[in-house]
């Protein structure tokens, strides 16, 4: 009498004595390479146990060879360091967005820097402009920054876009002297290091 069930009843034995196997060998390697290190059967298992818990997730790189850091949140243009303007002078520093747009009506006095921003670029909405004034000393030398930012972001103003026909293409601005340094800066240079439109 032929019993159809034996040869299931086999399989599975087989397929159980592999799996014992497999296990019976991984524990040993684990084993033998901690012996192999050595340490004794007892770091063996401890090793063993060690080896268990999670590796350390991957983590971003956040720097990079030749690439400098900021010290703050605020875009700053490499080419301010430089301009060195003369006295009573305001004049456009070096920016990534040159070739989008162009400075009008730059003026230098004791409060700041004033002028507008005609982005020649695109006929698409600014969303987000930002206007970088570096301000000078008598020597030429770079005292410090300070900027203007326009954000066109109707959730935050509270209103709805009210502006009907082109897209504005020319921004006013006005830079004021930081007070740590008024009455010193004579000059002035201006930059643009974010221009984002639609």
């Amino acid at each position: 009498m032929k019993h159809p069930s034996r040869p299931l009843l086999i399989g599975s034995a087989v397929a159980v004595s592999a799996v014992v196997v497999a296990v019976a060998v991984g524990t040993g390697i684990g084993a033998a390479s901690g012996a192999a290190s050595g340490s004794g059967a007892a770091s063996g298992t401890a090793s063993a146990s060690a080896s268990a818990e999670p590796a350390p997730a991957p983590t971003a790189v956040t720097s990079f060879p030749g690439l400098a850091t900021a010290d703050s949140d605020t875009p700053t243009l490499a080419s301010l360091a430089s301009a060195g303007p003369q006295a009573g002078t305001v004049i456009q520093a070096a920016g990534p967005f040159d070739d989008r747009f162009v400075l009008q009506d730059l003026a230098f006095g004791e409060s700041g820097v004033t002028g507008s921003v005609e982005v020649t670029s695109d006929v698409s909405e600014v969303i987000e402009l930002e206007v970088i004034a570096g301000f000078y000393g008598a020597d030429g030398a770079l005292l410090g920054e300070n900027s203007f930012v326009l954000h066109a972001d109707e959730e935050e103003s509270g209103h709805a876009h009210t502006h009907s026909g082109p897209p504005e293409e020319v921004h006013g601005f006005t830079v004021p002297v930081p007070p740590s340094f008024a009455g010193e800066a004579v000059s002035a240079a201006v930059g643009v290091p974010v221009l984002v439109n639609e």
